[in-house]
Protein backbone atom coordinates (compact mmCIF):
# COMPACT_ATOMS: atom_id res chain seq x y z
CA UNK A 1 0.00 0.00 0.00
CA UNK A 2 1.40 3.53 -0.85
CA UNK A 3 1.73 6.28 1.06
CA UNK A 4 -1.89 7.73 -0.52
CA UNK A 5 -3.31 4.53 0.06
CA UNK A 6 -2.33 5.04 3.66
CA UNK A 7 -3.47 8.30 4.28
CA UNK A 8 -6.81 7.06 2.45
CA UNK A 9 -7.15 3.94 5.08
CA UNK A 10 -6.16 6.66 8.18
CA UNK A 11 -8.77 8.91 7.10
CA UNK A 12 -11.25 6.07 7.08
CA UNK A 13 -10.56 4.49 10.46
CA UNK A 14 -10.35 8.05 12.26
CA UNK A 15 -13.61 9.20 10.42
CA UNK A 16 -14.87 5.62 11.84
CA UNK A 17 -14.03 6.16 15.69
CA UNK A 18 -15.43 10.14 15.21
CA UNK A 19 -18.47 8.62 14.33
CA UNK A 20 -19.11 5.27 16.42
CA UNK A 21 -17.70 6.98 19.45
CA UNK A 22 -20.74 9.64 18.97
CA UNK A 23 -22.85 7.29 18.85
CA UNK A 24 -21.56 5.73 21.75
CA UNK A 25 -23.15 8.44 23.36
CA UNK A 26 -25.99 8.54 22.07
CA UNK A 27 -26.41 5.25 23.09
CA UNK A 28 -26.44 6.13 26.17
CA UNK A 29 -29.09 8.64 26.11
CA UNK A 30 -31.40 6.12 24.12
CA UNK A 31 -30.67 3.30 26.98
CA UNK A 32 -31.34 5.80 29.91
CA UNK A 33 -34.71 6.88 27.99
CA UNK A 34 -36.02 3.44 27.68
CA UNK A 35 -35.22 2.42 31.42
CA UNK A 36 -36.98 5.41 32.32
CA UNK A 37 -40.28 4.78 30.59
CA UNK A 38 -40.34 0.96 31.33
CA UNK A 39 -40.01 1.86 35.00
CA UNK A 40 -42.37 4.59 35.29
CA UNK A 41 -46.10 5.60 34.51
CA UNK A 42 -45.54 5.60 31.08
CA UNK A 43 -44.64 2.09 30.54
CA UNK A 44 -47.75 1.50 29.54
CA UNK A 45 -47.20 3.90 26.03
CA UNK A 46 -43.58 2.63 25.56
CA UNK A 47 -44.95 -0.97 25.08
CA UNK A 48 -47.49 0.04 22.83
CA UNK A 49 -45.36 1.73 20.62
CA UNK A 50 -43.16 -1.58 20.63
CA UNK A 51 -46.27 -3.39 19.36
CA UNK A 52 -47.53 -1.22 17.29
CA UNK A 53 -48.36 -3.00 14.07
CA UNK A 54 -46.60 -2.34 10.96
CA UNK A 55 -47.74 -3.67 7.72
CA UNK A 56 -46.27 -4.26 3.74
CA UNK A 57 -48.46 -5.61 1.17
CA UNK A 58 -47.71 -5.95 -2.20
CA UNK A 59 -50.71 -7.79 -4.03
CA UNK A 60 -50.09 -11.72 -2.37
CA UNK A 61 -46.86 -10.94 -0.51
CA UNK A 62 -47.39 -9.63 3.08
CA UNK A 63 -45.47 -8.25 5.82
CA UNK A 64 -46.86 -8.07 8.79
CA UNK A 65 -44.92 -7.22 12.19
CA UNK A 66 -44.84 -5.23 15.05
CA UNK A 67 -42.25 -2.19 15.36
CA UNK A 68 -39.56 -3.98 17.33
CA UNK A 69 -40.11 -6.86 15.08
CA UNK A 70 -39.34 -4.25 12.11
CA UNK A 71 -36.64 -3.06 14.00
CA UNK A 72 -34.88 -6.17 14.95
CA UNK A 73 -35.22 -7.88 11.37
CA UNK A 74 -35.60 -4.78 9.07
CA UNK A 75 -32.94 -1.66 10.00
CA UNK A 76 -30.83 -4.13 11.92
CA UNK A 77 -30.31 -5.57 8.47
CA UNK A 78 -29.19 -2.40 7.57
CA UNK A 79 -26.32 -2.41 10.25
CA UNK A 80 -24.98 -5.54 9.21
CA UNK A 81 -24.97 -4.30 5.82
CA UNK A 82 -22.65 -2.07 7.14
CA UNK A 83 -20.89 -4.16 9.05
CA UNK A 84 -20.27 -6.82 6.23
CA UNK A 85 -19.03 -3.40 4.15
CA UNK A 86 -16.59 -3.06 6.87
CA UNK A 87 -15.46 -6.52 7.23
CA UNK A 88 -15.29 -6.50 3.47
CA UNK A 89 -12.82 -3.42 3.23
CA UNK A 90 -10.66 -4.24 5.82
CA UNK A 91 -10.10 -7.70 4.52
CA UNK A 92 -9.16 -6.54 0.89
CA UNK A 93 -6.96 -3.59 1.54
CA UNK A 94 -7.34 -2.89 5.58
CA UNK A 95 -6.26 -3.92 8.97
CA UNK A 96 -6.87 -7.69 7.78
CA UNK A 97 -5.49 -7.60 4.35
CA UNK A 98 -2.42 -9.78 5.82
CA UNK A 99 -2.04 -12.49 8.65
CA UNK A 100 0.68 -9.36 9.96
CA UNK A 101 -1.88 -7.11 10.73
CA UNK A 102 -4.52 -9.35 11.58
CA UNK A 103 -2.86 -11.91 13.65
CA UNK A 104 -2.95 -9.80 17.21
CA UNK A 105 -6.54 -8.70 17.03
CA UNK A 106 -7.87 -12.05 15.35
CA UNK A 107 -6.37 -13.72 18.14
CA UNK A 108 -7.41 -11.36 20.66
CA UNK A 109 -11.28 -11.91 19.07
CA UNK A 110 -11.31 -15.94 19.04
CA UNK A 111 -10.03 -15.69 22.88
CA UNK A 112 -13.24 -12.95 23.33
CA UNK A 113 -15.26 -15.71 22.12
CA UNK A 114 -14.42 -18.27 23.51
CA UNK A 115 -13.94 -17.52 26.88
CA UNK A 116 -17.21 -16.06 27.90
CA UNK A 117 -19.04 -18.50 26.21
CA UNK A 118 -17.26 -21.28 28.38
CA UNK A 119 -18.14 -18.90 31.25
CA UNK A 120 -21.88 -18.90 30.46
CA UNK A 121 -21.83 -22.80 29.55
CA UNK A 122 -20.04 -22.85 33.10
CA UNK A 123 -22.60 -21.92 34.91
CA UNK A 124 -26.22 -23.22 32.17
CA UNK A 125 -24.52 -26.66 30.76
CA UNK A 126 -27.09 -28.41 32.63
CA UNK A 127 -30.40 -26.73 31.07
CA UNK A 128 -31.09 -26.98 27.24
CA UNK A 129 -33.38 -24.03 27.16
CA UNK A 130 -30.63 -21.89 28.88
CA UNK A 131 -27.53 -23.18 27.21
CA UNK A 132 -29.12 -21.47 23.65
CA UNK A 133 -27.46 -18.11 25.70
CA UNK A 134 -23.97 -19.44 24.98
CA UNK A 135 -23.27 -16.80 22.78
CA UNK A 136 -24.93 -13.59 24.50
CA UNK A 137 -21.71 -12.77 26.21
CA UNK A 138 -19.23 -12.99 23.13
CA UNK A 139 -20.04 -9.83 21.63
CA UNK A 140 -18.37 -6.52 21.45
CA UNK A 141 -20.15 -2.65 21.04
CA UNK A 142 -17.45 -1.22 19.44
CA UNK A 143 -19.85 2.50 19.94
CA UNK A 144 -19.68 2.11 23.31
CA UNK A 145 -16.22 0.68 23.91
CA UNK A 146 -14.48 3.78 21.40
CA UNK A 147 -16.75 6.67 23.34
CA UNK A 148 -14.96 5.62 26.57
CA UNK A 149 -11.89 5.82 24.68
CA UNK A 150 -12.77 8.97 23.32
CA UNK A 151 -13.00 10.11 26.77
CA UNK A 152 -10.10 9.55 27.81
CA UNK A 153 -8.44 11.57 24.80
CA UNK A 154 -4.36 11.09 24.72
CA UNK A 155 -4.21 8.67 27.36
CA UNK A 156 -4.79 5.95 25.01
CA UNK A 157 -2.65 5.48 21.65
CA UNK A 158 -4.25 5.89 18.08
CA UNK A 159 -2.76 1.97 17.97
CA UNK A 160 -5.38 0.57 20.51
CA UNK A 161 -7.78 2.46 19.03
CA UNK A 162 -7.12 0.81 15.29
CA UNK A 163 -6.75 -2.55 17.29
CA UNK A 164 -9.85 -2.07 19.24
CA UNK A 165 -11.79 -1.33 15.78
CA UNK A 166 -9.88 -4.49 14.17
CA UNK A 167 -11.33 -6.55 17.04
CA UNK A 168 -14.89 -5.32 16.94
CA UNK A 169 -14.71 -6.38 13.36
CA UNK A 170 -13.51 -9.57 13.63
CA UNK A 171 -16.18 -10.33 16.72
CA UNK A 172 -18.96 -8.81 14.28
CA UNK A 173 -18.11 -11.24 11.44
CA UNK A 174 -18.12 -14.30 14.39
CA UNK A 175 -21.55 -13.60 15.71
CA UNK A 176 -22.59 -13.26 11.84
CA UNK A 177 -21.35 -17.10 11.70
CA UNK A 178 -22.92 -17.78 15.09
CA UNK A 179 -26.09 -16.65 14.42
CA UNK A 180 -26.38 -18.12 10.76
CA UNK A 181 -25.10 -21.36 12.23
CA UNK A 182 -27.01 -22.05 15.53
CA UNK A 183 -29.78 -19.27 15.27
CA UNK A 184 -31.89 -19.99 12.09
CA UNK A 185 -34.92 -21.65 12.56
CA UNK A 186 -37.04 -24.02 10.11
CA UNK A 187 -36.18 -23.50 6.63
CA UNK A 188 -38.55 -22.68 3.54
CA UNK A 189 -37.46 -24.17 0.53
CA UNK A 190 -39.29 -22.05 -1.80
CA UNK A 191 -37.95 -18.95 -0.22
CA UNK A 192 -34.43 -20.11 0.38
CA UNK A 193 -34.51 -20.51 -3.78
CA UNK A 194 -35.76 -17.72 -4.32
CA UNK A 195 -32.56 -15.83 -1.71
CA UNK A 196 -30.36 -18.51 -3.69
CA UNK A 197 -31.40 -17.07 -7.20
CA UNK A 198 -31.06 -13.74 -5.73
CA UNK A 199 -28.05 -14.02 -4.47
CA UNK A 200 -26.42 -15.76 -8.16
CA UNK A 201 -28.06 -12.27 -9.51
CA UNK A 202 -25.81 -10.16 -7.16
CA UNK A 203 -22.45 -11.88 -7.81
CA UNK A 204 -23.64 -11.88 -11.51
CA UNK A 205 -23.55 -8.37 -11.32
CA UNK A 206 -20.37 -8.02 -9.66
CA UNK A 207 -18.28 -10.14 -11.73
CA UNK A 208 -19.81 -8.68 -14.96
CA UNK A 209 -18.92 -5.07 -13.60
CA UNK A 210 -22.45 -3.63 -12.60
CA UNK A 211 -21.53 -0.77 -10.67
CA UNK A 212 -24.90 0.99 -10.31
CA UNK A 213 -26.09 1.14 -6.67
CA UNK A 214 -29.82 0.99 -7.71
CA UNK A 215 -29.23 -2.35 -9.06
CA UNK A 216 -27.37 -4.01 -6.01
CA UNK A 217 -30.44 -2.69 -3.82
CA UNK A 218 -33.28 -3.70 -5.71
CA UNK A 219 -31.78 -7.39 -5.95
CA UNK A 220 -30.71 -6.73 -2.44
CA UNK A 221 -34.60 -6.08 -1.16
CA UNK A 222 -35.32 -9.69 -2.68
CA UNK A 223 -32.75 -11.05 -1.15
CA UNK A 224 -33.66 -9.58 2.15
CA UNK A 225 -37.91 -10.49 1.84
CA UNK A 226 -37.02 -14.18 0.93
CA UNK A 227 -34.20 -14.33 3.60
CA UNK A 228 -37.09 -13.22 6.28
CA UNK A 229 -39.71 -15.85 4.55
CA UNK A 230 -36.82 -18.61 4.40
CA UNK A 231 -36.03 -19.58 8.61
CA UNK A 232 -32.26 -17.82 8.10
CA UNK A 233 -32.39 -14.54 10.07
CA UNK A 234 -32.74 -11.65 7.92
CA UNK A 235 -30.03 -9.27 8.89
CA UNK A 236 -27.79 -12.16 7.10
CA UNK A 237 -28.81 -10.85 3.86
CA UNK A 238 -27.61 -7.31 4.79
CA UNK A 239 -23.98 -9.32 5.07
CA UNK A 240 -25.00 -11.43 1.85
CA UNK A 241 -25.33 -8.30 -0.52
CA UNK A 242 -22.43 -6.15 1.35
CA UNK A 243 -19.66 -9.08 0.03
CA UNK A 244 -21.55 -8.47 -3.84
CA UNK A 245 -20.73 -4.94 -3.83
CA UNK A 246 -17.53 -3.92 -5.51
CA UNK A 247 -14.63 -2.20 -4.06
CA UNK A 248 -13.37 -0.36 -6.98
CA UNK A 249 -14.84 0.90 -10.20
CA UNK A 250 -14.26 3.36 -13.10
CA UNK A 251 -16.68 5.80 -14.03
CA UNK A 252 -17.96 7.41 -17.42
CA UNK A 253 -14.76 10.21 -17.10
CA UNK A 254 -12.15 6.41 -16.35
CA UNK A 255 -11.96 7.70 -12.90
CA UNK A 256 -11.31 5.18 -10.14
CA UNK A 257 -14.04 4.99 -7.40
CA UNK A 258 -15.23 2.88 -4.71
CA UNK A 259 -18.79 1.98 -4.72
CA UNK A 260 -18.53 -0.30 -1.40
CA UNK A 261 -16.61 2.99 0.15
CA UNK A 262 -20.01 5.40 -1.03
CA UNK A 263 -22.28 3.35 0.44
CA UNK A 264 -20.22 2.66 3.85
CA UNK A 265 -19.94 6.83 4.26
CA UNK A 266 -23.38 7.38 3.32
CA UNK A 267 -24.94 4.55 5.91
CA UNK A 268 -22.59 5.11 8.62
CA UNK A 269 -24.75 8.35 9.51
CA UNK A 270 -28.01 6.50 9.55
CA UNK A 271 -26.82 3.79 11.57
CA UNK A 272 -24.79 5.64 13.66
CA UNK A 273 -26.95 8.36 14.91
CA UNK A 274 -30.94 6.44 13.94
CA UNK A 275 -30.54 2.58 13.92
CA UNK A 276 -28.48 2.15 16.16
CA UNK A 277 -30.39 4.22 19.12
CA UNK A 278 -33.60 3.17 17.92
CA UNK A 279 -32.71 -0.44 18.57
CA UNK A 280 -31.54 0.08 22.11
CA UNK A 281 -34.42 2.38 22.41
CA UNK A 282 -37.15 -0.85 21.99
CA UNK A 283 -35.05 -3.45 23.15
CA UNK A 284 -33.14 -1.75 26.41
CA UNK A 285 -36.54 -0.94 28.19
CA UNK A 286 -36.43 -3.31 31.21
CA UNK A 287 -38.65 -3.09 33.97
CA UNK A 288 -36.45 -3.48 36.87
CA UNK A 289 -39.58 -3.10 39.41
CA UNK A 290 -40.45 -6.82 39.64
CA UNK A 291 -36.78 -8.03 39.16
CA UNK A 292 -34.93 -9.41 42.92
CA UNK A 293 -31.53 -9.79 43.51
CA UNK A 294 -32.17 -13.47 44.38
CA UNK A 295 -33.60 -13.50 40.49
CA UNK A 296 -30.58 -11.67 39.06
CA UNK A 297 -28.33 -14.51 40.99
CA UNK A 298 -30.01 -16.68 38.97
CA UNK A 299 -27.33 -19.27 36.45
CA UNK A 300 -28.92 -17.47 32.92
CA UNK A 301 -27.74 -13.84 34.75
CA UNK A 302 -25.01 -14.67 36.47
CA UNK A 303 -23.79 -16.79 33.08
CA UNK A 304 -24.10 -13.34 31.15
CA UNK A 305 -22.84 -10.85 33.54
CA UNK A 306 -19.70 -13.07 34.60
CA UNK A 307 -19.19 -13.62 31.03
CA UNK A 308 -18.93 -10.46 29.65
CA UNK A 309 -17.13 -8.77 32.93
CA UNK A 310 -14.77 -12.01 33.04
CA UNK A 311 -14.70 -13.55 29.93
CA UNK A 312 -13.96 -11.20 28.04
CA UNK A 313 -11.12 -9.72 29.84
CA UNK A 314 -9.80 -13.28 30.49
CA UNK A 315 -10.20 -14.11 27.02
CA UNK A 316 -9.05 -11.09 25.20
CA UNK A 317 -6.33 -10.00 27.40
CA UNK A 318 -4.80 -13.87 27.92
CA UNK A 319 -5.14 -15.13 23.98
CA UNK A 320 -3.11 -11.75 23.02
CA UNK A 321 -0.43 -12.28 25.97
CA UNK A 322 0.23 -15.34 25.05
CA UNK A 323 0.54 -14.34 21.27
CA UNK A 324 2.69 -11.51 21.57
CA UNK A 325 5.31 -14.10 24.41
CA UNK A 326 5.14 -16.68 21.21
CA UNK A 327 5.91 -14.48 18.81
CA UNK A 328 2.82 -15.28 16.85
CA UNK A 329 1.93 -10.94 17.09
CA UNK A 330 3.12 -7.79 18.41
CA UNK A 331 2.00 -5.12 20.80
CA UNK A 332 0.15 -1.86 19.33
CA UNK A 333 2.48 0.58 19.12
CA UNK A 334 3.45 2.95 21.80
CA UNK A 335 1.00 0.57 24.02
CA UNK A 336 1.87 -1.26 27.40
CA UNK A 337 -0.06 -4.05 28.89
CA UNK A 338 -1.46 -2.02 31.38
CA UNK A 339 -3.57 0.03 28.58
CA UNK A 340 -3.82 -3.44 26.62
CA UNK A 341 -5.58 -4.62 29.49
CA UNK A 342 -7.86 -1.86 29.95
CA UNK A 343 -9.32 -1.91 26.32
CA UNK A 344 -9.44 -6.01 26.72
CA UNK A 345 -11.95 -5.17 30.07
CA UNK A 346 -13.65 -2.83 27.54
CA UNK A 347 -14.70 -5.33 24.99
CA UNK A 348 -16.99 -6.54 28.05
CA UNK A 349 -19.42 -3.80 26.96
CA UNK A 350 -21.70 -6.62 24.70
CA UNK A 351 -24.62 -4.21 25.07
CA UNK A 352 -26.56 -4.01 21.04
CA UNK A 353 -24.72 -7.22 19.61
CA UNK A 354 -25.61 -8.66 23.05
CA UNK A 355 -28.83 -7.62 23.37
CA UNK A 356 -29.62 -9.03 19.84
CA UNK A 357 -28.01 -12.28 20.15
CA UNK A 358 -30.36 -12.67 23.31
CA UNK A 359 -33.67 -11.94 21.34
CA UNK A 360 -32.74 -14.72 18.88
CA UNK A 361 -31.52 -17.57 21.62
CA UNK A 362 -34.85 -16.48 24.25
CA UNK A 363 -37.35 -15.68 21.81
CA UNK A 364 -40.09 -15.22 24.71
CA UNK A 365 -38.90 -12.07 26.24
CA UNK A 366 -40.77 -12.94 29.41
CA UNK A 367 -38.68 -16.39 29.54
CA UNK A 368 -36.32 -15.39 32.52
CA UNK A 369 -37.98 -12.29 33.47
CA UNK A 370 -36.22 -10.00 31.67
CA UNK A 371 -33.17 -10.68 34.05
CA UNK A 372 -31.39 -11.99 30.78
CA UNK A 373 -31.29 -8.21 29.50
CA UNK A 374 -30.83 -6.58 32.80
CA UNK A 375 -27.43 -9.31 32.84
CA UNK A 376 -26.36 -7.74 29.75
CA UNK A 377 -26.41 -3.97 30.91
CA UNK A 378 -24.99 -5.02 34.03
CA UNK A 379 -22.18 -6.53 32.74
CA UNK A 380 -21.62 -4.16 30.12
CA UNK A 381 -21.75 -1.47 32.57
CA UNK A 382 -19.36 -2.61 35.18
CA UNK A 383 -17.25 -3.30 32.12
CA UNK A 384 -16.94 -0.21 31.11
CA UNK A 385 -16.38 1.35 34.16
CA UNK A 386 -13.47 -0.96 35.37
CA UNK A 387 -12.14 -0.10 31.79
CA UNK A 388 -12.60 3.55 32.39
CA UNK A 389 -10.71 3.27 35.73
CA UNK A 390 -7.85 1.62 34.67
CA UNK A 391 -7.36 3.57 31.50
CA UNK A 392 -7.77 7.06 33.66
CA UNK A 393 -4.78 6.04 35.75
CA UNK A 394 -2.36 6.76 32.73
CA UNK A 395 -1.16 9.78 31.97
CA UNK A 396 -1.28 11.58 29.04
CA UNK A 397 1.31 11.61 26.77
Amino acid sequence: MGPQGVQDTMRVIEEFIRKESAAGFLLIGATALALLFSNSFIAPLYHWFLHLPVEIRVGPLQLAKDLYLWVNDGLMAVFFLLIGLEVKREILEGHLSSLRRAALPGIAAVGGMAVPAAVYLAFNHGDPVAREGWAIPTATDIAFALGILTLLGRRVPVSLKVFLTALAIIDDLGAIVIIAVFYTTQLSVSSMVVAGVALAVLVVLNRSGVTKKAAYFIVGTILWVSVLKSGVHATLAGVALAFTIPLRARDERGEEYSPLKEIEHNLHFWVAFFILPLFAFVNAGVDMRPISLQQMGGTVPLGIMLGLFLGKQLGVFGFSWLAVRLGLATLPAGAGWRQFYGVSVLTGIGFTMSLFISSLAFTDDALYQYTDKLAILAGSAASGLLGWLVLRTRRAS
